[in-house]
């Protein structure tokens, strides 16, 4: 089975649920290994009053033993706390009193489009499955896929670039991706992080909310992750996909992106040179990416998110029991989750990458994998150094 996962659970239900597939056996893996990015999504300057409630970390309840991974499917179990707070409304019996029904839909949100969909005469069907919260257990599917991709030398790192007005270049920012754990908002510039933050503090104030960009950078992949052959199997369209899916992201660039369109071709390409006997290049401006492959310099995927949609100042909208105009309605929310964003999509940029490591290399066990990957690393060297000019003295 190839490698991939799915999530179920609501937001203030029981728990997120996780269960990846496609896992090779003799993964070393423990559950701080996963516990770290999911702490690091709860950071973040701007995020509400959920955060405070809830300490996320994965219980494993099957696929792995005695700190190994057994080749079948991983399931992990993430609790939510606020759910004491929320059982009589979620649970999944019939209660013997109904709860209120959400009737105002809130716009930006999931609501008015999924209560038509489903034909649902409470909102709250939607709200909580639609919700950022499943996030959570994205996370943790990408901690198994960064778990992998780690043993072969693939590292993965995020930083924003932009929260509102405030912002620096995302090339300084890719760069320096590495440093921004270290930010309150995951800018790796201290001055742009004042600015970022006061920009927060600046729409709390008015009762509102801010969106940004990040951008997340894979290093250490190999050449030729993916295919040109068949249009399902483009890298650069996988990664789009998944970034594109993470909740309220509305745009993603490849590289350069949309720069593109402005340069000519010779601004754009990325030249091949050969340096210390091997094939380089002589700048990443195609993101480490070509012909829907990797091309061995680093993967570079931006992307765009809008404001978090449920604010203070709640905004028009229609009760949909009575069809009268009305104020949607608000629950808590953050007033940036940019930073939060940016984790999530090194999530699934390592699952979008694990997932064609292990096309390209097996999927069996990790003996098998690392005699493979390790024989086509030595093909391309050897390949080089047999047809490279002799060198004059």
């Amino acid at each position: 089975m190839r490698f991939g996962f799915s999530t179920a659970g609501e937001s203030h239900g029981p728990g997120e649920v996780t269960l990846v597939h496609g896992v090779p056996a003799g993964l070393g893996i423990v559950a701080g290994d996963i516990n770290e990015d999911l702490a690091r999504r709860q950071r973040g300057y701007g995020r509400g009053g959920r955060q405070k409630i809830e300490k996320d970390e994965i219980e494993f309840l099957g696929g792995v033993r005695h700190g190994y991974t057994l080749g079948s499917p991983i399931a992990m179990l993430v609790r939510n706390r606020d759910y004491a707070n929320w059982e009589d409304r979620m649970a999944p019996d019939p209660p013997e009193k109904p709860p209120k029904k959400v009737t105002l839909p809130r716009p930006g949100h999931a609501d008015l489009a999924g209560m038509q969909k489903y034909a649902f005469d409470d909102l709250r069907n939607v709200l909580e499955r639609s919700s950022a919260r499943e996030t959570t257990a994205r996370v943790a599917a990408g901690g198994v896929a960064r778990r992998l991709l780690k043993e072969f030398g693939i590292t993965i790192h995020s930083a924003v670039y932009r929260i509102g007005e405030a912002a620096i270049e995302k090339e300084q920012a890719a760069l320096l991706a590495a440093k921004a754990d270290e930010s309150d908002v995951r800018c790796p510039d201290e001055e742009a992080t004042e600015r970022m933050k006061a920009e927060i503090d600046a729409a709390r104030y008015a009762r509102d909310a801010l969106g940004g960009e990040f951008v997340v950078v894979a290093e250490g992949c190999p050449p030729g992750l993916g295919s040109y052959v068949d249009w399902r199997d483009k890298l650069d369209a996988k990664l789009a996909h998944a970034v594109m899916s993470i909740n309220a992201i509305k745009g993603i660039e490849v590289g350069l992106g949309f720069g593109v369109a402005s340069r000519r071709s010779s601004e754009v390409q990325d030249e091949i040179l050969l340096e210390n006997g091997e094939l380089v290049r002589s700048s990443n401006r195609l993101g480490g990416l070509e012909g829907g492959m990797t091309n061995g310099e680093p993967v570079v995927v931006a992307a765009a998110m809008k404001p978090i949609s449920t604010i203070a100042q709640a905004l028009r909208t229609v009760d949909l029991s009575t069809y009268e105009p009305a104020r949607a309605f608000r629950e808590r929310a953050d007033s940036c989750a940019v930073p939060a964003a940016a984790v999530v999509g090194e999530s699934m940029v390592a699952i979008v990458l694990a997932e064609a490591f292990l096309e390209k290399f097996g999927a069996d066990n990790m003996t098998d994998i690392r005699a493979a990957h390790d024989s086509y690393r030595a093909r391309l060297r050897d390949a080089v150094l047999e047809r490279r000019p002799e060198t004059s003295l």
